[in-house]
């Protein structure tokens, strides 16, 4: 595991994945606005970050000169094979166009209105199940326990894969994701993961159903079929997008309720205020931070960005930007004008965001109807990830 320096300057040396930030982001971003709103670090090569919600978004919508081609917050390290498995990558969140384009178009229908319809009554089901195993006990670890089991099972239900696999699916994302500064363990993540649906993508050639990994590997594009390392790549994608990013969402927003009693209790007291709740929920906690490869040198905001440095994509800090958002820096439930980016934006906004968005509320939901009062124990540790995705890891809460 690659050794880590303290911060000492965030404008020129940041770090994301210093513990202080992991665990208070939102202290260095309102500073960072303040003094240098695109920070920058030599830290694993020349990397950028801006913190206002303007130069996030511009550069968001710039795929001329900042390519998607590589998304990972901490570059992978190691040697590349000769031959890649992903040789497209995970598109379309890691393609530009053209490929974009017509890989983002397969994927639509599966995370439409009407699907994501269709899946909410086993998502509720599948909660109310979850919070019926500990309800008696009470306390319950609220991340672990509870949020990070549900968009694992709702994605393998999506994909045609058994639900009884979702801890596997669950540390092989996580060691695809979390362990940034340990490349062998990500490194036996991808290749479990890509392994696993190797061997699906084998079966559905001759056993095809009625779920998204057999519909890819059927369709054809311009009267050609999907090449299978792409089908890989998009089922890699759906699977690592879909399932550490909505259990971050909903266990940040249990731990807000946990420790906001007044929020807490107000949603409890007027379940039509949840709509926008979530929204809001979304905002303030937004998980998803994603990365940019600079094609061109350009000038951003006065600063020389050049061909081949990275920028993160910060839509987090974007969320809290005051410029923007009246009282930032706190959660207002009821709040009507609400135009985050907590699913991004441009072409590479989140194709699964009806999906995420229905498993928030209705975890949320499920939880406060079985559970509406409830604190984060007292001298329990509550433990975040961060990085690519930011989310309590450990949550342990107690009620009566």
């Amino acid at each position: 595991m690659a050794s880590r320096h303290p911060v000492v300057d965030w404008a020129t040396d940041f770090d994301v994945l210093d513990p202080g930030y992991v665990a208070d982001p939102f202290t260095v971003w309102d500073h960072l606005r303040e003094t240098c709103p695109i920070a920058h670090t030599d830290r694993r090569g020349s990397t950028w970050m801006p913190t206002r919600y303007e130069d996030v978004t511009a550069i968001a919508h710039d795929v001329e000169r900042f390519s998607s081609a590589q998304i990972s917050v901490i570059p992978v390290a190691g040697p590349v094979p000769d031959e890649p498995v992903l040789p497209y990558g995970v598109p379309p969140i890691s393609a530009d166009p053209p490929l974009h384009t017509w890989t983002r178009r397969l994927l639509l229908p599966w995370f439409s209105h009407r699907r994501v319809d269709g899946y909410e009554a086993m998502t509720r089901e599948l909660c109310a199940s979850l919070v019926d195993g500990f309800v008696g006990a009470g306390r319950a670890d609220a991340a672990a326990g509870y949020a990070q089991q549900i968009p694992v099972r709702v994605i393998a239900h999506i994909l045609g894969v058994p639900g009884g696999l979702a801890d596997e699916f669950t540390e092989w994302v996580r060691d695809v994701l979390e362990f940034a500064d340990d490349p062998e363990r990500r490194r036996y993540g991808f290749e479990r993961l890509t392994g696993y649906f190797l061997t699906e993508i084998d079966r559905r050639r001759s056993e095809p159903g009625d779920d998204l990994l057999s519909t890819l590997l059927h369709t054809e594009v311009d009267g050609q079929p999907v090449d299978e390392r792409l089908v890989l790549g998009t089922a890699a994608l759906v699977l690592i997008a879909g399932v550490d990013t909505t259990w971050s969402a909903i266990g940040s927003s249990l731990w807000h309720l946990a420790t906001h009693e007044d929020d807490r209790r107000r949603l409890v007291e007027d379940p039509l205020l949840m709509p926008l709740a979530v929204e809001e929920l979304l905002r303030a906690y937004s998980p998803v931070t994603m990365a940019r490869v600079v094609t061109a040198d350009v000038d951003v905001g006065g600063c020389p960005m050049r061909a081949g440095d990275r920028v993160l994509m910060n839509f987090p800090a974007a969320n809290r930007d005051p410029s923007v958002f009246e009282r930032a820096d706190e959660v207002v439930l009821d709040r009507a004008v609400n135009r985050h980016v907590a699913f991004g934006s441009g072409i590479h906004r989140c194709a699964g965001s009806n999906l995420a968005r229905m498993e928030l509320r209705v975890a949320l939901e499920e939880w406060l109807a079985r559970i509406p009062e409830f604190t984060v124990e007292a001298g329990a540790e509550v433990t975040w990830a961060g990085g690519q995705v930011r989310g309590p890891r450990q949550l342990p809460v107690v009620f009566p």
